[in-house]
């Protein structure tokens, strides 16, 4: 698109408007596929040079730098939801056809909420960054919900971009999703462990498993500032770290940087209320969500089961590195540029794995990975956070992958399992728990 054309797209984006937050859990996604077009041409790039890095520079703020997608979406306050995901009834915010990519800009969380005072150039600045190195994107979402349209103690962390509709997806198909790019769009992440959360949270009555004591870096819930309602006063503890080249320092531990999405998905909830439980945008579904599997970065490929018109593909919590488990609550978080593919997979096709069209599945050029989930239906009646049941979900889905798929007798599959798949933890702090497989394609015939 000329310059002259990109400009009277955001004009007449201007005049029209685009998506207010509310209408994600409204709006139908008819409605959303017929109103995205204005969206999607506001959002065609361009291009230019990255900014040369300093100690806090290379700064990718909105539409700066390189943009190697097809369709450019960024997090504009009209283009996200905190808290949320959206709902199958979703207005979508872009639009792209099968096959072609999408750039998206993403916002991490941290800096941003409510327990580190939500004002990202204060507590940014506290950790010797300037205001200009403050992502623009990030204060505008952060100045965007005032106290009565967000609840730190229910609504989700995460800020979630999208959705984007896929021309020609429609439910009973699945949307591949391959991940091209992860850039951060910022040289600095912080890990957080937060009011009872993790792998070390105490219950609410101060117990701890039978034979194991609990020592927490925070205080435990029992004991902490909730009762005042101010979530400043909670005690969370959030560690600062800067990304040198492709190492991340933390103190004095440096470890690598491994950019990926940990919440990636398309439509799950049928709510038509934005703050229902199942839209919660913490817990992972069978429409993916927030997966955390840490080797879902460039050169991946997620495949989703598709339940609404046009998929409606969103992403959130970008990480610049998780060790399996996300134990602390947290992975490294930081604000991510990605570029994703989106290919529509229809039934029969042999496009996609079997396994795919009923439940997240994903692979790298080395591995196949399946997924298992402890209450992949969402969060309305309780949350089951039960590794086993995740474990076992895992083992059927490879099974089934590798029988279905592969040829395999199911009997030599699950010996195979045994003897040389890993299984490990995707993570245990998103309510609903995770367990993903690494079956090694040069083991397959």
């Amino acid at each position: 698109m000329t310059h002259d054309g990109r400009k009277a797209a955001e004009h007449l984006a201007a005049g029209l408007g685009r998506r207010r937050l509310v209408q994600a859990a409204l709006g139908v996604a008819g409605a959303g596929a017929a109103a995205v077009g204005a969206s999607g041409a506001a959002h065609a790039h361009g291009s230019g040079a990255p900014r040369k890095p300093g100690r806090f520079g290379g700064i990718l703020q909105p539409g700066e730098g390189r943009i190697a997608g097809d369709v450019y979406l960024p997090s504009e306050t009209d283009d996200v939801l905190w808290g949320y995901v959206p709902s199958v009834h979703a207005t979508a915010v872009a639009r792209v056809r099968s096959g072609r990519t999408v750039t998206i800009d993403s916002i991490s969380h941290e800096g941003i909420l409510e327990d580190q005072g939500r004002d990202p150039v204060a507590w940014f600045g506290e950790h010797g960054v300037r205001s200009k190195n403050v992502l623009r994107d990030a204060v505008e979402v952060a100045a965007s919900y005032d106290r009565t349209r967000r609840n730190f103690d229910v609504d989700g962390p995460h800020v979630i971009t999208g959705p984007v509709f896929v021309e020609g997806a429609e439910p009973g198909d699945v949307l591949k999703i391959e991940t091209l790019e992860a850039t951060p769009r910022v040289p600095y992440g912080i890990v957080s462990s937060r009011h009872g959360k993790g792998a070390l949270a105490l219950t609410r009555d101060g117990a701890a498993p039978a034979g194991i004591t609990l020592d927490e870096v925070m205080p435990p819930v029992a004991t902490d500032g909730r009762g005042t309602g101010e979530p400043t006063a909670y005690g969370n503890v959030s560690v600062f770290a800067e990304l040198h080249g492709d190492k991340v320092r933390m103190g004095p531990v440096s470890f690598p940087v491994n950019t990926f999405f940990g919440t990636m998905g398309v439509a799950y909830a049928e709510t038509t209320e934005l703050t229902a439980p199942e839209a919660n945008s913490i817990p992972p579904t069978l429409g993916g969500g927030n997966i955390d599997i840490n080797l879902l970065g460039a050169g991946s490929t997620f495949y989703l089961p598709v339940k609404a018109e046009g998929a409606l593909f969103y992403v959130g919590d970008p990480h610049m590195a998780m060790g399996n488990g996300e134990v602390a609550l947290t992975a490294l978080e930081g604000s991510l540029r990605g570029t994703f593919r989106l290919t529509v997979c229809k039934p029969g096709s042999g496009d996609a794995p079997s396994v795919a069209y009923d439940y997240p599945f994903a692979e790298t050029d080395g591995a196949y990975i399946p997924i298992g989930l402890s209450d992949p239906d969402g969060s309305v009646g309780g949350q089951g956070s039960d590794l086993d049941v995740a474990m076992r979900r895992a083992v059927v889905n490879a099974l089934d992958f590798l029988e279905q798929d592969k040829g395999l007798d199911r009997a030599i599959a699950y010996a195979y399992l045994s003897a040389a798949a890993d299984f490990v933890v995707s993570q245990v702090v998103d309510r609903t728990v995770g367990v993903h497989g690494i079956i090694s394609k040069a083991d397959l015939p």
